[in-house]
């Protein structure tokens, strides 16, 4: 499958898609959310694997959208119905595939690239990413799920302080709020995301499929729906007999 906005690897049992588009600070177009869906569905195709990671090329994660998506016959407040269509797309696949996938920020995560960032299901972040909600600045609003995601992490009232001022945070602030997992030193970015990817890889798909699944719906319920999700949806894991048989023959 060829890209020209992204890069994907497969190695060892892990996916990575690197943004590149790295002379606009990988800024995000209609193209690269399309590559990014197709990317991601032909991923969880692959029974090969079990993680992803989703990361930038160069200086930056991403600088949010590409302001030249916005240009044609319609109104910039408007944002652009085919840029955000291609967006939901892409940021639906992230939520809907049963793998982790865990956004390894290198740089700036910015405005539309937070959006995305905030619909993996883990961030961590070099000691030099700078992270930052700024559609106030330029007299926008959140289309990508921002505004109900962003709350749900780092609370309410921090999310309306980052929103509502657009200042930029450091890698620490972020994760000192629980927006990120973790900060680790640059050179060390990608040996901690695969360490983390590893450590998911060792246990069972289906479980963890399961919990993505239980999670996000629950997020978007109520306590006691969500609680009603839990109890009444059934899962065949097809790796369950086994990996208790298995501890059975360690003890």
């Amino acid at each position: 499958m060829g890209f020209e906005n992204i890069i994907v690897e497969k190695k060892e049992g892990i996916a990575k898609i690197t943004l590149n588009r790295p002379q606009a600070l990988n800024a995000l177009n209609q193209q690269t959310f399309s590559e990014i869906q197709a990317a991601l569905e032909d991923i969880g195709k692959d029974d090969s694997v079990g993680v992803v990671l989703i990361t930038g090329a160069g200086r930056a994660f991403s600088a949010g959208l590409d302001i030249k998506a916005l240009s044609g016959p319609r109104e910039v407040g408007d944002v652009g119905a085919d840029i955000n269509k291609r967006a939901w797309g892409a940021i639906e696949a992230i939520e809907s595939l049963p793998k982790p996938v865990i956004a390894m920020v290198n740089g700036f995560c910015l405005t539309g690239a937070l959006e995305v960032a905030l619909a993996c299901d883990m961030i961590i972040a070099s000691e030099n990413a700078v992270f930052g909600d700024t559609h106030a600045r330029w007299g926008l609003r959140p289309t990508w799920g921002l505004s109900q995601r962003l709350p749900r992490i780092v609370g309410v009232m921090k999310a309306k302080e980052l929103s509502f001022t657009a200042e930029t945070m450091s890698a620490q602030e972020a994760e000192r709020i629980g927006l990120i997992n973790e900060v680790v030193p640059a050179e060390k970015l990608e040996e901690a995301a695969k360490e983390l990817a590893g450590k998911m890889l060792s246990n069972s798909r289906g479980s963890i499929a399961a919990y993505k699944t239980l999670i996000n719906k629950g997020m978007k319920a109520d306590l006691a729906t969500g609680l009603k999700i839990e109890a009444e949806t059934i899962t065949v894991i097809e790796d369950t007999a086994e990996r208790l048989t298995s501890f059975g023959k360690k003890t």
